[in-house]
């Protein structure tokens, strides 16, 4: 059965989610919680949906509900409103929610390395990144996506301002494709990929190939307030998770037929690009202590990221602020959640 409900705009007037558990639950029964996407489904949530398809959650005592956002700002407002217990959001916005005042945790990591990346047009002409002094770069107007940029071209030896910028939106493949700009920021794994498949000869430059340490791109987010309310909810989700990860090791193709089942209206054919690029590029290979996938959320990949955005502007660089933000990044589930004996 699909389990991706509509987009929560068109229901949140008539719907109204609760705290865990609510009043009428019968005794045993799951406890109840939604997680908020932060887009379509697509590959990047394979592990989330072979868990759901699996009954991995409901096995760990979590009947999970799935969303698909309106905007890639709902998970943290709907967070904060009390609307929905999770969110997967990108790195970035959630650090973007931090400065913002916002008490959110993330407790686990959905993919392992950052997607961000300059993809040039022509791998001929854009060789190396220093290639691209005098021409054009797309960006979508982003702060993450400008500080991609920065990054990359300063690997290369580049003055960022060498480089011409032009904001392109989220319409870097149609800009790239028509000749429009010489490179644009973009995922490796999404538009990269629809790139290639058109036949474009692109180049790519993965920012953390190019001057930041690895850190995970997409991660699982709380309130406080929920985590220290109900922690067992939290720790619901993440062994269902960790559930997921596993089957991405050991049965990729058979969790990518769950991710289509689940989400009828996705191509195969994309989705199968996709996920393959995402394999290719270990984007899923964090390890836990037994050798397996996990959801693991690693300390260095953090310390990675702060050391990385701090640099750039995106979060504070005072030590107050940079310790507010590490603190965001829950490690205890990994340490008090059990994560075997759920079979």
């Amino acid at each position: 059965m699909r389990r991706v409900a509509a987009p929560l705009a068109a229901v949140l007037a008539a719907f109204a989610i609760g705290a865990c558990g609510g009043d009428g639950a019968e005794p045993g029964a799951p406890e109840g919680a939604t997680l908020v996407l932060d887009f379509t489904p697509n590959a990047v949530h394979t592990g989330l949906f072979a868990a759901q398809r699996r009954g991995y959650f409901e096995t760990a005592g979590l009947d999970l509900e799935i969303r698909e956002p309106s905007s890639s700002a709902d998970g943290a407002k709907l967070l904060q409103a009390g609307r929905a217990e999770f969110a997967i959001l990108d790195i970035n916005d959630l650090g973007i929610g931090l400065q913002r005042g916002a008490d959110l945790v993330a407790v686990a990591a959905i993919v392992q390395r950052p997607l961000a990346s300059v993809i040039a047009a022509d791998r001929r002409e854009v060789e190396r990144p220093r290639d691209l002094v005098g021409g054009t770069v797309g960006v979508t107007g982003l702060p993450s996506d400008e500080a991609v940029l920065d990054t990359v071209l300063r690997a290369d030896g580049v003055d960022p301002d060498q480089v011409e910028r032009t904001t392109v939106g989220f319409n870097s493949v149609a800009a790239l494709a028509s000749g429009r700009v010489d490179a644009a920021t973009a995922f490796w794994s999404a538009e990269g990929v629809q790139l290639r498949e058109m036949g474009q000869p692109v180049n790519e430059f993965r920012v953390d190939e190019f001057g930041a340490g690895r850190f995970p791109e997409l991660v699982v987010v709380t309130t406080r307030e929920l985590l220290d309310r109900d922690p067992r909810t939290a720790c619901s989700l993440w062994r269902g998770l960790g559930r997921g990860y596993a089957i991405l090791e050991s049965d990729p193709a058979g969790a990518l037929e769950d991710l289509l089942a689940e989400n009828d209206a996705l191509l195969r054919r994309s989705q199968t690009v996709q996920f393959d690029a995402l394999l290719a590029g270990s984007a899923f290979s964090t390890l836990g202590p037994d050798g397996a996938v996990t959801p693991d959320l690693k300390t260095l990949g953090v310390l990675s990221w702060i050391e990385w955005a701090s640099g750039h502007g995106m979060i504070d660089e005072s030590a107050e602020e940079i310790e507010r933000v590490e603190s965001s990044f829950e490690t205890r589930l990994e340490r008090d959640c059990p994560s075997r004996g759920l079979d």
